[in-house]
């Protein structure tokens, strides 16, 4: 019983930090001019870079920043910034010519990072490697975060059927807040680095 409310409370609190509401929009955005087999095969390279970025910074995490001498706070300033640049981009409306069915950069960045696995989950992912020393404890910690990675992946697919329902001119409406908001988090991300940096 002990274990079972373990993995509900690190599924939840990693769905949670996956941010899968605000990734489904951006990804809606982005994919405007996607077709429907291209939008399945992006949802599903970016649920693999999920996968791939998780694992590595849930095991191996503390010693890659240690070795390379990366910070929190580093990753922060970098992932905020890319994280603007796409949000202008928005804001200016010219995503959709920008990217097409033959980029599979935007699986990685920014899709996979920052916007799905940020600095919030990377910390958190960080923390919770440092913490759980014994093996099962840190399995069922993956586990769960498997299958947030999971639920997240479901909402991307179901993006078409989404996508339908609100239309072209909400998509256009869609974009163009998704890209303020994501200006902001961008900018308060770059703030918190540099304001823990100075201390």
């Amino acid at each position: 019983m002990q274990m079972f409310s373990f993995f509900i409370t690190i599924w939840l609190k990693f769905f949670l930090l996956l941010t899968p509401f605000f990734a489904l929009s951006f990804f809606l955005v982005m994919t405007r001019s996607f077709s429907s087999a291209a939008k399945t095969k992006l949802a599903l390279r970016v649920a693999g870079a999920v996968i791939l970025t998780c694992f590595v910074l849930y095991f191996f995490g503390n010693v890659i920043f240690s070795v390379l001498g990366i910070t929190l706070d580093a990753f922060r300033i970098g992932a905020g910034t890319i994280l603007f640049l796409s949000a202008v981009d928005l804001v200016r409306g010219s995503k959709g010519s920008q990217y097409n069915e033959e980029d599979g950069d935007i699986a990685v960045v920014p899709l996979a990072i920052p916007v799905i696995v940020g600095p919030g989950t990377t910390g958190a992912l960080l923390v919770m490697g440092a913490e759980t020393t014994d093996l099962q404890t840190r399995m069922l910690g993956y586990g769960a975060l498997l299958t947030a990675v999971f639920c997240v992946t479901i909402l991307l697919l179901l993006a078409n059927p989404i996508e339908r329902i609100i239309g072209q001119r909400g998509l256009s409406i869609l974009s163009k807040l998704t890209g303020l908001i994501i200006s902001a988090l961008a900018a308060q991300m770059v703030f918190t680095g540099i304001q823990h940096f100075m201390k």
